[in-house]
């Protein structure tokens, strides 16, 4: 099969035939040319497919060939080499370098490489001098190399670029012969597409589908990929795959459980086949992704013929994303978070103030000590020798709050550190007069209860642009949002920034608050506090909360203020347990349970009597379940769930002398307020 799919792509190749020589003959050299050939040209000019042809152009030389795509790999040194470990079929404790300085030739292939940026230095600096010189190393990416690379005089006289453009008009004629494009519309075709690879390819999609009935209007058609994607579009075997089409231009990465929830389909199989076989589809590890042209033209034309359809998609897809939110963690999360972000991206409330399409070029990883010296020198830089002192102090109390970014070169792009000020103790918290105030803020307007934590993004700044958007800005942000998601027993947030005026729209979009009587000056900066209370507004409404913002293209921030739902109680342990008390004697009367404070508890997934029931009854449950609960139970079902007329009849039906039912009532309420009270913790 592997056979047959290589000849199929083989009939389907034209053209490039000085760059496929080029790579032969070096090859074939008892010593490479060039340790390094650099490929680069705009999207859809045909960088992968050259480099598949590259890889069988290897096989045919003997060359052991592997092929990676930058878009699969975590942009850091660790998520390279396990991504080069794969690629080589190697267990964990086997070094690729050795590996390779073990084969007479090898050729290492990085497709996208844009979106290793952050690791153009290491591997120009680090990884790449360690490769035996037997190995030739082939990059394809949409930008020329940097100019590191270019004025290193090892590497200027070890690399060779190869600028990638569209085909030639013999070849273009060529390839439209090859996928059976009769010979009369040639020229037309190549007047519409001038030869790029992508829009020939769909050029030829949309004859198959018409059975070559169409003609092409250069002048009437300015946009290429756009045109053609409207015919193909119109052309799709069925309403469920025009539909399945704009799912995957709607999405970041699109997969066949996430298709399937989008097409409301118990099985999307049949439609996720179709669609990886598209020419502008390409597949990866974790899902198919379209051409970011065709993307655009998908989605722009979407949005405009379709805006209910295109809302309902969002839904869907929204739902899927917060499902999964609360299934996973780590890295894994991280992704689906920025899934999930990823359909904000139009919003004019959110769009200004992300790096949407550079945020690939850092990485995150847990701070160690040798990076402290750096990340006092940004604070010292950026907010003053008092500012870095405090932060010194910090790094020694919790470490394990520290995350660096890095992007291009070795040292840290940027940094955040995050404090749990609920570990603090107050000695810690007089040497900072910023973290004091956030717990006195805590405890002026919703004290923390034993077990709840306040999170402090203390320090976070870019080395080069501070707190402007940036990608490392656009990072932390996505951070502290999987933090919020990840922290059930999280009762206060902080986020402290510079020029608050400018960042309000987007913390009000996310219903961070301006605390402004906790904000702060540190040397030439006014610094911003935005903060939010999660047990009034718990993750999975603020989610939901989001969602609903998602589409909407006029928001005003006062508005969203003002339209803010009404804030949850937050009972100290004593309250509640009044509350629980109260509320169980009130079970059989829902007229009365309507003016519990539990109603307005983060207990409750809505406010009604009908909720607070289920949601004692799912207690009782509990303790009918165990062995060791279940005359507890008992005692709680005869007072409260199907009570007796008095307690002493209650103690009579269960055959109980009165003090010992009483101990058994007692002991059932106290578990019952134990596990709500554990719910109301943790949301």
């Amino acid at each position: 099969m592997g056979s047959r799919l290589l000849d199929a792509r083989r009939r389907r190749f034209v053209g490039r035939e000085a760059e496929r020589e080029l790579l032969r003959a070096a090859l074939k050299e008892a010593e490479l040319p060039f340790a390094l050939l650099h490929v680069y040209g705009p999207g859809g000019v045909g960088k992968t497919t050259l480099l598949v042809e590259f890889a069988r152009t290897a096989g045919e030389e003997g060359v052991g060939v592997v092929q990676l795509d930058a878009r699969n790999i975590d942009p850091s040194p660790d998520g390279f080499l396990f991504a080069l470990r794969q690629g080589l079929v190697l267990d964990t404790t086997t070094s690729p370098l050795e590996f390779l300085s073990q084969q007479s030739r090898s050729l290492l292939i990085l497709d996208t490489y844009e979106n290793l940026t952050p690791l153009d230095g290491w591997l120009r600096e680090t990884f790449l001098p360690q490769l035996p010189e037997s190995t030739l190393v082939v990059l394809a990416g949409r930008n020329p190399p940097s100019a590191a690379w270019r004025s290193d005089p090892g590497w200027r006289d070890l690399i060779r670029t190869l600028s990638l453009r569209n085909l030639r008009p013999e070849e273009s004629r060529e390839y439209l012969s090859r996928r059976g494009v009769p010979e009369d519309k040639h020229q037309a075709v190549l007047d519409f597409t001038h030869g790029h690879p992508l829009a020939l390819s769909l050029v030829a999609d949309v004859l198959e589908q018409r059975s070559g009935e169409w003609g092409f209007n250069p002048d009437n058609q300015p946009d290429v990929v756009k045109a053609l994607l409207d015919r193909f579009v119109q052309e799709v075997p069925s309403l469920t795959h025009r539909q399945a089409l704009e799912a995957c231009a709607l999405v970041r990465v699109t997969t066949e459980s996430l298709l399937a929830e989008c097409l409301g389909l118990e099985n999307a199989h049949e439609y996720f086949e179709w669609l990886r076989k598209l020419s502008f589809i390409q597949s990866g590890p974790i899902g198919i992704v379209p051409h970011d042209l065709a993307r655009e033209a998908l989605e722009a034309d979407l949005r405009w013929r379709n805006p209910d359809w295109n809302a309902e998609l969002h839904r869907r897809a929204r739902g899927y994303y917060t499902r999964r939110l609360q299934e996973t963690r780590g890295l894994e999360q991280q992704r689906i978070l920025f899934d999930d972000v990823y359909l904000h991206r139009h919003n004019p409330m959110v769009k200004p103030f992300l790096e949407w399409g550079e945020t690939g070029s850092v990485f995150a990883e847990r701070g160690k000590p040798e990076d402290y010296p750096a990340v006092l020198q940004m604070i010292e830089r950026h907010e003053g020798a008092e500012a870095a002192k405090i932060a010194a102090r910090w790094l020694e109390l919790q470490p394990e709050g520290l995350t660096l970014y890095r992007g291009v070169g070795a040292e840290p792009a940027g940094f955040m550190l995050m404090l749990g000020l609920h570990k603090a103790s107050p000695a810690d918290l007089d040497t900072d007069p910023v973290a004091q105030s956030m717990v006195e803020y805590a405890r002026r307007y919703g004290p923390v209860r034993p077990g709840e934590e306040i999170t402090l993004f203390r320090f976070w700044m870019a080395e080069d642009t501070y707190q402007s958007v940036s990608p490392v800005q656009s990072v932390a942000f996505l951070n502290a949002a999987q933090h919020y998601i990840s922290s059930p027993r999280l009762a206060w947030s902080f986020f402290p920034i510079s020029q608050p005026e400018f960042w309000l729209p987007a913390f009000t979009y996310m219903d961070l608050h301006h605390a402004s009587e906790a904000d702060y000056t540190v040397g030439q900066h006014r610094i911003g506090v935005f903060a939010h209370d999660w047990r009034r507004q718990p993750v999975a409404a603020w989610l939901e909360m989001l969602g609903e913002r998602e589409l909407a293209t006029e928001l005003d921030p006062a508005q969203l203020q003002v339209s803010r739902p009404a804030p949850l109680v937050v009972l100290s342990q004593p309250e509640f347990e009044e509350a629980v008390k109260n509320a169980l004697r009130d079970f059989v009367r829902p007229d009365a349970l309507a003016y519990s404070p539990l109603l307005r508890s983060r207990l409750l997934p809505e406010p009604t009597p009908k909720a607070l029931r289920s949601a004692l009854w799912e207690a009782a449950q509990t303790l009918k379940a165990s062995p060791k609960d279940e005359k507890l139970y008992r005692a709680l079902e005869r007072t409260y769930l199907e009570p007796a007329a008095t307690q002493e009849l209650a103690a009579e039906s269960l055959n109980l002398p009165f003090s010992t039912y009483r101990r058994h009532l007692v002991g059932a309420v106290e578990r019952v307020v134990e596990l709500l009270w554990q719910r109301e913790l943790s949301g």
